[in-house]
């Protein structure tokens, strides 16, 4: 139970779009609101990171996958490069398809 409260005071504080939906994918970037506050260094208890993932859903699979921290980095580079040159829809399934190849996790809501 206290991990449910947790998920659920974590998804008030954050926020979901939806980057892309095909036949094959969906991809979700998920990222913590910040509240905008200045906050004095001296009364930091814990690091306050700006935290962000990516969740890549295989839909032939049923099998999801979460990236954060390197490999989200890693991906939203990939995001970055995309913008700069629109690739085409085979590109970014071919992409995201070797991302699938770590998902282990069944999609069980969504």
């Amino acid at each position: 139970m206290l991990i449910q409260t947790a998920f659920s005071e974590l998804l008030k504080n954050s926020s979901m779009q939806m980057l892309y939906d095909s036949e094959s994918f969906v991809v979700v970037h998920m990222q913590l609101d910040s509240d905008g506050d200045v906050i004095d260094a001296s009364d930091i208890k814990k690091p306050v990171l700006a935290r962000h993932g990516f969740e890549i859903v295989d839909k032939r699979s049923g099998k999801e996958v979460y990236l954060d921290g390197s490999w989200a980095e890693l991906f939203q580079q990939q995001i970055t490069a995309w913008q700069a040159n629109t690739p085409t829809q085979e590109e970014v399934e071919d992409t995201l398809d070797g991302y699938a190849e770590l998902a282990h996790n069944p999609v069980l809501m969504h």
